[in-house]
């Protein structure tokens, strides 16, 4: 089925991103649609399709490709996001979290003996990484941390709980992110088999199911000091990491709209009341026109940021703006789609409630949509509400 496109943005693409798309709709079509409703409903992440990610050049795509990365644009990563969360957000934050949040710091931040033993690693699937930065007390200010790094001699003894953390429990690698003993926020590669590091998968969820997701405890874990981030210094380092991830969010919205969309169009065409298709209501038909609005401003959005990005003149506010929109515009499609679904949709035979309930956490993980409400508004004014 081909892409929803109503103001034919795809040719705004370079052949090369129609391509990138093009093939990951083609693998995840075969591989992952018919079987994710079953993962969503057994709570389990699809681990064997890592490595055919990294062979996929799903990981890392726009990180140069002396480190593992593809070297493609940013329009390209995004469009691979917006395939990931076309199938379910639970595929796309293990990619975005992989190349977002634990590649790109180590990339950016890191030294260059870190970043060729890791990079090329977690490029192709071989190893896993997760992001610890949210904790049980902090949510939406990080900068209250109260997770320790105390220098001794050559290590960092590192102590501390993080929370609601993606691919916690299957990752290799963590970047954790603690405060020294000046009360300066750093960033260090953890590897999790480090005594002392403990993962505690969080179970009962309603939510991104097919997700891994984590409590961390790490409890006098002792690390080489070569391991932490050398350009990493504050809050600003680890808050940049979170643009670049929810950069690949407001793609992947996009990709749900286009979901339930085509599943809410395809059940209202044949299903008959009153001896007529509920397409002809004039009710359903304000649900999907506002469905196409929706994603047309979304993908637009998307791809201007896309472009932005590639021309290093991209701003935190202004991914923002449209992690804020493109989310809650997605979950309002999917909600509209379970009503025109009718009963059928509150089953796993159907995709809207599935996105509708990941897309519950989605609006509120990577700032919820008030604080990207406040971002955008004191950029605008000058002045801050938090």
């Amino acid at each position: 089925m081909p892409a929803l496109d109503y103001y034919r943005v795809a040719d705004l693409f370079t052949p090369e991103e129609r391509l990138i798309q093009e093939e990951a709709r083609r693998f995840l079509e075969a591989e992952a649609a018919p079987h994710i409703a079953q993962w969503w409903e057994e709570g389990t992440f699809p681990r064997h399709l890592i490595p055919r990610f990294g062979e996929l050049g799903f990981l890392g795509s726009n990180l140069p490709e002396e480190y593992g990365g593809a070297g493609a644009s940013n329009v390209a990563y995004g469009l691979i996001m917006y395939e990931l969360e076309r199938i379910d957000s639970g595929l796309r934050s293990f990619a975005s979290v992989q190349s977002s949040l634990v590649m790109y710091p180590i990339y950016r931040y890191g030294s260059e003996e870190r970043r060729r033993e890791y990079l090329p690693k977690l490029a192709r699937g071989e190893i896993v990484g997760c992001f610890g930065l949210t904790e049980p007390d902090g949510g939406s200010d990080p900068g209250s941390m109260k997770t320790r790094a105390r220098k001794d001699g050559s290590s960092y003894v590192i102590t501390g709980r993080k929370m609601w953390i993606t691919n916690g429990n299957i990752a290799d690698i963590a970047v954790i992110w603690a405060k020294d003993d000046e009360g300066v926020i750093r960033g260090f590669i953890v590897p999790t088999d480090t005594p002392g590091f403990r993962a505690r998968e969080i179970k009962h969820k309603a939510s991104l199911r097919a997700s891994v997701t984590s409590e961390l405890i790490l409890d006098e874990v002792r690390v080489d000091a070569a391991q932490m981030l050398p350009e990493a210094r504050g809050l600003g380092a680890a808050l940049s990491c979170l643009t670049q991830a929810r950069y690949g969010i407001t793609w992947g919205a996009a990709g749900v709209i286009d979901a339930v969309f085509h599943e809410a169009l395809e059940f209202a065409r044949h299903r008959i009341t009153f001896g007529r298709p509920i397409a002809e209501r004039q009710l359903v038909q304000a649900k999907l026109v506002e469905m196409v609005e929706s994603h047309t401003q979304a993908l637009l959005m998307s791809w201007r940021l896309g472009k932005l990005k590639d021309e290093d003149k991209l701003t935190y506010a202004q991914v923002s703006l449209a992690k804020r929109s493109n989310v809650r515009a997605a979950l309002q499609a999917a909600r509209s789609a379970r009503e025109i679904l009718g009963g059928s949709g509150i089953t796993l035979e159907y995709a809207a409630i599935r996105h509708m309930l990941n897309l519950e956490t989605v609006d509120t993980y990577e700032g919820t949509y008030d604080i990207h409400t406040l971002i955008v508004g004191r950029d605008v004014t000058g002045m801050g509400a938090f």
